[in-house]
């Protein structure tokens, strides 16, 4: 060891200057000068006697130690302890000097570059602008993935998935498969799935997080049209004709003919494919239209159609047969900002003539309970969420419950 490398290492190297070394080592790496002051807080006897032994005077009184670094730069060069001064005795000492700004700022744009295709999707969906601020709030893909090229990857399915959403009566292995080369990309558990369950909550109008069980994950696929096995998914009708025929068909057949219920799976509805004529069918968003119509008319009840919230999987595919089958549809829901929202989505893809379900009927129902939420258009009758707007309270289906059945028991059969 030469002799001044062993003066750099008495005067620098102990462990009583160690805070001042590392002080500037951190300056160093975030591109700032060795130049001004440094204090360290409290010192002790010892920290102060190495500072008096640098400097060749005494360090001052008190509890804290402040040490111009000008002054130590100055002294190394003219000791001829390091030619390069400070900045050279800290080198040698800790090693190079990282570039902090220049990584940070490669990482950003690495981190830009993993977004870049989903951000080019988010810009022609508005819809998703919201969960992208939120993705970027929340960390959720930082904590997910090890590294910004990992999410990249994670994040370039993603846009590949949602660029097929909603995709109506698609399995999700499928959409997987199809757009990730990989059947179980969405399997729960998995990080993209997660990231794609909380896009999908977004296109349904639902909160990003949501709840966390399997029902709530099948029916948040179900509102664009996804299911996650064709035997959860879904309808509950009653009063469909059959036909002697087919295994649904029959169903239908027995569950009319004994005034009930009949709940269908995608599985079964999939396989059945002769159309179903049933003339006007009812649509109503609530189980219970359907237990009081059943309890009140039984075998006597027209063709009726449980949406049971937003519409799954089963409920589209039952709707699509009885619409090749000639079938119009009139439609009930919720006078809330989440009824119309499911009422839009069959409209927009179905067609129907409201069912005490417009501006007028929506005046004539007294409610003191507040309409909470996001508006959302009603394209049947425009005027219909103007008056929500307006009057702020929202009006169940039960609310009308005796209008219904009384409608339903008048149809002619």
């Amino acid at each position: 060891m030469s002799g001044a490398e062993e003066r750099l290492r008495r005067l620098l190297g102990g462990e009583e200057t160690a805070w001042l070394v590392d002080r500037v080592h951190r300056r160093l790496e975030q591109g700032r000068p060795p130049t001004g002051t440094v204090t360290l807080a409290t010192a002790t006897p010892g920290q102060r006697r190495a500072i008096e032994v640098l400097l060749g005077r005494r360090a001052g009184a008190g509890a804290s130690l402040s040490v111009s670094l000008d002054d130590v730069d100055r002294m190394l060069r003219d000791s001829g302890v390091t030619d390069g001064g400070l900045r050279e005795a800290v080198v040698r000492l800790r090693g190079p000097i990282r570039d902090l700004a220049g990584e940070n700022a490669a990482q950003a744009a690495a981190w830009k570059r993993a977004f870049a295709r989903l951000d080019a999707l988010v810009a022609d969906r508005s819809e998703l602008a919201g969960w992208r601020s939120w993705l970027e709030s929340t960390g959720v893909v930082r904590r997910l993935t090890a590294t910004a090229d990992e999410a990249r990857t994670s994040l370039d399915r993603l846009a590949a998935v949602l660029a097929r959403l909603p995709s109506p009566g698609l399995p999700l292995g499928r959409l997987a498969a199809e757009t990730c080369g990989d059947a179980h990309a969405l399997d729960e558990g998995r990080p993209l799935a997660t990231l794609g369950l909380s896009a999908v909550r977004a296109l349904a109008g639902l909160p990003y997080a949501g709840e966390g069980g399997a029902d709530a994950r099948r029916a948040a696929w179900a509102a664009v049209g996804v299911h996650v096995d064709d035997l959860s998914s879904l309808v509950l009708c009653l009063g469909l004709p059959g036909d002697g025929h087919t295994p649904t068909g029959r169903m239908l057949s027995a569950a009319k003919a004994a005034g009930e219920p009949c709940v269908l799976t995608l599985r079964q509805l999939r396989r059945h494919e002769p159309p179903i004529p049933a003339g006007l069918v009812r649509i109503c968003e609530n189980p219970v239209v359907v237990a009081a119509a059943a309890d009140e008319l039984g075998p006597a009840c027209p063709p009726l159609v449980c949406c049971g919230g937003r519409p799954s999987a089963a409920v589209w595919r039952l709707l699509e047969l009885l619409a090749r089958g000639g079938a119009e549809f009139a439609y009930h829901g919720d006078f809330d900002w989440g009824g119309l929202a499911i009422a839009a989505a069959v409209h927009e893809r179905m067609g129907f003539a409201p069912w005490r379900f417009d501006a007028a009927s929506y005046a004539a129902v007294p409610s003191a309970a507040p309409l909470t939420g996001g508006p959302c258009p009603s394209p049947w009758d425009p005027e219909l969420a103007s008056a929500m707007a307006r009057r702020g309270v929202r009006v169940e289906e039960e609310l009308v419950l005796p209008e219904l059945i009384a409608d339903l028991g008048s149809a002619p059969p």
